[in-house]
């Protein structure tokens, strides 16, 4: 093939994406297989990546497996050298079972499932201060995930402990419980003891709870301004405080505009329904996919509204005149706010839903 015939040629690459290692495959605008490659996942090989890619023709689509874990650098690089960047989801497992699994022929899998437009999705742009809210919210989930386990650990100490000891801590609150475990002074001379190990125990664990609640105050601190910078009509919403705000955020991306429709985000927020109709039946099921922290947020957002805002509780009331259960209005609600969520995260300035909207809302 001659040179101008070669740049000519329209390419879509697909990647299938590795902790150390990157593989590439090139196929035309027909889909015919052009060769398959493997590069290092360094900044060094996805320059040789991109720079293999172009050597086939006119480089027009990548299709990208795993941009938000070990494709992440990889669509850093090729958005900053302007080339258009998707989505690929895993490979239908159907399919694999047929033609088998290599990482050549789920490259080439991707890089078809580019060019066809099918399973396909925008990336998350990693490279503003939603991802630095993201980083920030990763810590922060970690410790309270410690803390709890800690106090957890603190209560089936004292389920097994000693009597004498049991009965002083059995009834304290939790702010009670740690601030008497974590002054406490046992002997370490008498740690064979098991009333004096348990103390010891206790204290220990006591500390390491007040030093992760510190940590947690110290990244609140954080997290907080930056949410409000990022979005604060988000946070001038009933039921918004700065934790939802950031896992809404967080999960629509530094790029919200990625979501097409509000329809979209509620279902990767896994608050669209699914149809599951058949014959004369018409009906539709519990969607158990989508961020389900995404899902917390807005069911958290819920039980807010259902608390201290009126116009919800009449919605409430409606509902459950019309014969829906508590579960299935919940339900209802959070789609509805996923909605309004999608409104104000893609157009800050837009006007929230007003009380007419959701008192005829179904």
């Amino acid at each position: 093939m001659s040179t101008i015939a070669q740049q000519a040629r329209e390419i879509t690459g697909g990647v299938d994406t590795h902790k150390d290692t990157h593989t590439a495959a090139a196929v035309d605008s027909a889909g015919r297989p052009l060769g398959a490659e493997q590069f290092e996942a360094t900044a060094e090989g996805y320059a040789a990546l991109l720079a293999w890619l172009r050597s086939f023709g006119t480089l027009v689509l990548v299709g990208v497996e795993g941009t938000g874990a070990y494709g992440a650098g990889l669509a850093r690089h090729l958005r900053e050298q302007d080339v258009a960047v998707v989505e690929i989801d895993r490979p239908d497992r159907k399919a694999r079972r047929w033609q088998g699994k290599s990482d050549p022929v789920d490259a080439e899998a991707a890089a078809r499932a580019a060019l066809s437009a099918r399973r396909t999705g925008t990336p998350k742009r990693r490279d503003g201060r939603v991802e630095a809210l993201r980083s920030l919210r990763v810590a922060r989930r970690s410790a309270v995930r410690q803390r709890a386990d800690t106090a957890r650990q603190m209560k089936t100490l004292i389920v097994t402990a000693p009597e004498e000891l049991r009965a002083v801590l059995r009834d304290l609150g939790d702010r009670q419980l740690i601030a008497a475990c974590a002054t406490a002074l046992p002997n370490p001379e008498q740690a064979g003891e098991p009333a004096v190990a348990t103390r010891l125990a206790l204290r220990t664990l006591a500390r390491r709870h007040q030093r992760l609640g510190e940590e947690i105050d110290d990244l609140d601190a954080l997290i907080a301004p930056l949410v409000a910078a990022i979005a604060p009509a988000l946070l001038d919403l009933n039921g918004v405080g700065a934790d939802v705000a950031g896992q809404l955020l967080v999960t629509a991306g530094d790029n919200p505009e990625r979501l097409r429709s509000e329809a979209a985000f509620a279902m990767l927020c896994g608050a669209a329904p699914l149809p599951a109709s058949s014959g004369r039946t018409h009906r539709h099921r519990l969607n158990r996919g989508g961020d389900r922290a995404a899902n917390a947020a807005l069911y958290r957002i819920v039980l807010c509204r259902l608390r201290w805002d009126q116009r919800t509780k009449d919605y409430m009331a409606r509902r459950t005149a019309d014969g829906l259960s508590k579960k299935e209005i919940i339900r209802c609600l959070k789609r509805f706010i996923a909605r309004e969520i999608h409104q104000v995260l893609t157009a800050p300035s837009a006007s929230p839903i007003t009380a007419e909207q959701l008192t005829t809302a179904a």
